[in-house]
């Protein structure tokens, strides 16, 4: 078996990502299960794995505080939204053996942990799935912030970042045919061409930290586990 090239990393998954075929305000069960067995293998390999989940399926607090909702307000029931789908998340790897917690920055002690760093880094050694719900806990901070942010808190050897599509490319592949997979980017040009990665907090966090980016399509069965063998799958994003 091919050696893991990361041996510590952030998952970051999109709410969007759970709703799958189930539609919005709602989780695919198929969905949770193709994770649970993508994490699953990827800790077959011995490698440590935190997720961050966002909470778009449920509930998006920067589309609400934009109409006629109170910001504050939206982005704290949008992190609500997240403790929903990592109790889902933490469900599905559980019921295939893999043991898990799941840390939240809004203390709630009857259904997760409050977020300890060090205590977050004792579970991964452990050979435990961390999963980072409720954002940062701060209104105004999007759940890659919260990635880029856990990750560096926790020393993890690169983000991630979980979407439909398989890399970063110079414009919509869906809806321009000639569009141009990058293999990899510097920090600075994703925030100078204003690619819609992660936003520009998030990648400004992992340029001044040098924390690496990799970008993938996470719909593809078996992609995590690629992405740690390197086997140049997605883009990455890096110095």
């Amino acid at each position: 078996m091919s050696e893991a090239i990361y041996k510590r990393v952030v998952l970051k998954i999109s709410g969007e990502a759970l709703q799958g075929r189930a539609g919005y305000g709602a989780i695919d069960q198929n969905v949770l299960d193709s994770i649970a067995a993508q994490v699953k293998e990827v800790r077959s390999l011995d490698v440590q794995i935190a997720i961050v989940i966002g909470g778009g399926n449920i509930f998006r607090g920067v589309s609400a505080g934009a109409k006629s909702m109170d910001r504050v307000s939206a982005d704290y029931m949008g992190m609500l939204a997240t403790v929903i789908n990592g109790l889902a998340l933490q469900n599905a790897l559980e019921n295939i053996g893999v043991f898990t917690r799941v840390q939240t920055a809004i203390e709630m002690h009857a259904l997760a942990e409050p977020y300890i760093r060090r205590k977050a880094i004792r579970h991964l050694e452990k050979g435990r799935v961390v999963i980072f719900v409720a954002g940062t806990g701060n209104p105004y901070f999007t759940t890659d912030t919260t990635a880029a942010l856990r990750a560096i808190e926790i020393g993890a050897d690169v983000i991630l970042k979980a979407t439909k599509v398989d890399g970063i490319y110079t414009s919509d592949p869906k809806k321009n045919k000639r569009a141009r997979k990058y293999e990899t980017l510097r920090y600075i040009d994703v925030l100078k061409k204003a690619l819609k990665v992660m936003d520009a907090t998030s990648v400004s966090l992992c340029m001044d930290n040098n924390l690496p980016i990799v970008v993938f399509d996470l719909t593809k069965e078996g992609n995590v586990k690629r992405v740690i063998l390197g086997e140049g799958v997605g883009t990455i994003v890096k110095g």
